[in-house]
């Protein structure tokens, strides 16, 4: 089986060390890290910023390297009175929050209105290499439905408007407003795709290609597929987990494909179903499984995907990684457990950012 490569994108929110709220700096933190090497990326809102990492063959050097950056990220955040915290929804939030000032954010907030102005959503997205665009199709076929685990698994939004949402992953949620996100349809080829996506924008839903949110598609920028199913992971280890998790996926599938075993074309309300308990339990409780459409336990659901991918892990040497982190995640909680454990014990914002900063550098050299 032949490795892919990987490579991650993590968005961060940017907050204020006293209240906890967010702070529009990300254009100050962007420019206070590139004077120390590090290129950052803008995002629709002016709370959040995007790390990048280079193209990985090997996990341990992909984890290094998601460290060094929340590390590096963090001290820039300080630098300018403002905490970045590994969280995909703002624990404490204003009415609305400002639009980064460049031509194409500001074209989207003209386009979606409110849409855009209640966005801070922070997601993690990992790239793995194919061949080409037609592979990329064929695989996020395959990928459909395993993307409930991946969400379960990463889910770290539990904490949003300082109430306790419910959810594990509030973020799931209010991502699935924008007319072009959620659960990809299941492709038959590239003009299939692209007749698709260019309806869209001929119909005003998206402005361009890069406005296709599906949690997996082919990237317009690179030769990879993109799986954009998760919150951002509360820990570098469980960000180096996600992704390790999805390239042997990714790998998986491609074995799949050579040997003419395709996945079942599962239909969008059940995918859509197995969304709703992961975004709703994450770990704590029932999953559904798009591919037998049965009810069993998030953890069954991990630990399935897990020895599905094994081979592909095996050929990548991380079996062992895989095993310990997994298992870690489901002794001591996601992102969201851990954000809702703090909360419970008394409900303080400043506290629970307090403590988020902490995790969030959980690991970091």
């Amino acid at each position: 089986m032949e490795p892919v490569t990987v490579g991650v994108e993590e968005e961060f929110l940017l907050t204020d060390p006293r209240t906890g709220a967010p702070v529009p700096k990300n254009t100050a933190v962007a420019r206070t890290a590139k004077q120390s090497g590090v290129e950052l990326q803008l995002e629709l809102t002016g709370c959040q910023v995007e790390i990048s990492t280079g193209v990985h063959t090997d996990t341990a050097a992909l984890l290094a390297e998601l460290g060094s950056l929340r590390r590096a990220v963090a001290e820039c955040a300080k630098r300018n009175d403002a905490r970045l915290l590994a969280v995909a929804v703002p624990p404490s939030v204003p009415e609305e929050f400002p639009v980064t000032d460049t031509p194409r954010y500001q074209r989207i907030a003209d386009r979606f209105g409110m849409l855009a102005r209640e966005q801070g959503l922070c997601g993690c997205h990992v790239h793995a290499g194919v061949p080409d665009r037609d592979t990329a199709l064929r695989v996020s076929n395959q990928l459909r439905p395993w993307l409930p685990v991946f969400l379960a698994l990463t889910a770290n939004s539990s904490i949003y408007r300082g109430a306790d949402t419910g959810y594990a992953s509030w973020r799931s949620i209010l991502w699935h407003r924008w007319p072009s996100a959620g659960p990809p349809p299941y492709f038959e080829s590239v003009a299939d795709y692209d007749a698709l996506v260019d309806l869209m924008v001929s119909g005003g839903s998206i402005l361009d290609r890069k406005m296709v949110y599906w949690d997996v598609r082919p990237s317009e920028s690179y030769p990879t597929i993109e799986v954009r199913i998760s919150d951002v992971p509360a820990t570098v280890t469980e960000s180096a987990l996600l992704a390790t998790l999805i390239r042997a996926s990714v790998m998986t599938a491609l074995a799949d494909l050579d040997e003419g075993r395709r996945a079942p074309a599962v239909r969008a309300e059940v995918l859509r179903a197995a969304y709703w308990n992961a975004a709703r339990y994450g770990l704590d409780g029932a999953g559904l499984d798009p591919r037998t459409r049965h009810v069993i336990s998030a953890h069954a659901l991990v630990n399935g995907l897990v020895e599905h991918v094994t081979p592909a892990l095996e050929a990548l040497g991380a079996q062992a990684f895989v095993r310990d982190a997994v298992a870690t995640v489901l002794r001591t909680g996601n992102g969201a457990q851990r954000q809702r454990a703090v909360f419970r014990e008394g409900g303080d914002i400043s506290r629970l950012t307090t403590e988020l900063e902490h995790i969030t550098l959980e690991g970091c050299p």
